[in-house]
């Protein structure tokens, strides 16, 4: 079926510079990065924390995050890559899509930590600094999965419906043509999500990992509307990823950490009001700074 008012899918998601790829979807994640990088040193810096923290820790937490996110992948996929006549060395081609957020906040937070610990910086603290930046980067990101044509939703019509080629519709949809653009969905929340965590952690001075917190809260609670959307297999296209109950495993998690991040603003708040002070260890020279991004 097709619709006249569609957003159109990139015709290519890869350039070459001479014998270099240059990828979009390596791009927007790079870009996320970047951008994350920057806001979570600002706001770190205003606390009072050492301005080379943050990317220290980056460092590891990083290259843990992308393990993370790919290794959560193909354990939720293996069939296409360790199941009878999949393609073992695919779960080592990332630039192709396929890298799951779940596995890389788990494996990016615990790289973090273990960053944090070394640099002998309140890991807590850390997270609620680096929490906007963390899911900005995410809003960026997600426009890598538009350039590779995943991360979509059911078929409809609107007129902001996203385009997808035949051979990266799921089994049972290649009569349609436009698709809810997920992407797109999560990617708006993401960027809201970052603008309500930065304005609550203003407002109420908020601390001891209650801005990571909320920021999970907020995430999770769109991401799992945006779960019941979703048909498409992140780069997998023979049919539905696997589902429990009706609902894919992604969205029974989203809900999961939803409750876990509720109840943890609920009983911190109670247990440990207001923001705490940082350890001289991990606090720059006094600074006439003020709360930043």
């Amino acid at each position: 079926m097709e619709y006249a008012a569609a957003i159109p899918s990139p015709s290519q998601g890869v350039w070459h510079l001479g014998p270099l790829p240059l990828r979009a979807y390596t791009a927007a994640i790079l870009l996320g990065i970047v951008v994350g990088v920057w806001i979570g040193n600002r706001r770190w810096v205003a606390r009072g924390g050492a301005s080379g923290a943050v990317l220290e820790v980056v460092t590891w937490a990083v290259p843990f995050g992308i393990v993370g996110a790919r290794v959560y992948h193909v354990l939720t996929d293996w069939g296409k890559y360790l199941g009878p006549g999949g393609d073992p060395v695919g779960a080592l081609r990332i630039w192709e899509g396929g890298l799951s957020i779940w596995g890389a906040i788990a494996a990016g937070v615990l790289g973090a930590h273990l960053a944090a610990r070394r640099r002998g910086i309140p890991f807590p603290a850390l997270a609620d600094a680096l929490a906007p930046g963390i899911v900005v980067a995410q809003a960026i990101g997600r426009w890598g999965n538009y350039f590779n044509q995943e991360l979509f939703g059911r078929p409809t019509n609107l007129p902001w419906g996203l385009e997808i080629a035949p051979d990266r519709r799921p089994a049972g949809y290649q009569a349609f043509s436009t698709f809810h653009p997920a992407f797109l969905y999560e990617s708006l929340w993401a960027a809201g999500v970052a603008l309500v965590v930065i304005w609550a952690d203003r407002r109420f001075r908020m601390g001891h990992g209650r801005v990571f917190a909320l920021y999970v809260a907020l995430y999770t609670a769109g991401r799992t509307w945006i779960e019941t959307l979703r048909i498409d297999t992140g780069g997998v296209v023979e049919g539905p990823a696997r589902e429990l109950l009706g609902l894919r495993v992604n969205g029974w998690l989203s809900i999961i950490l939803f409750v876990g991040a509720v109840a943890f603003l609920v009983v911190s708040v109670r247990l440990r009001p207001g923001r705490e002070a940082l350890e001289p260890s991990a606090r720059e020279r006094p600074s006439t700074s003020t709360e930043g991004t």
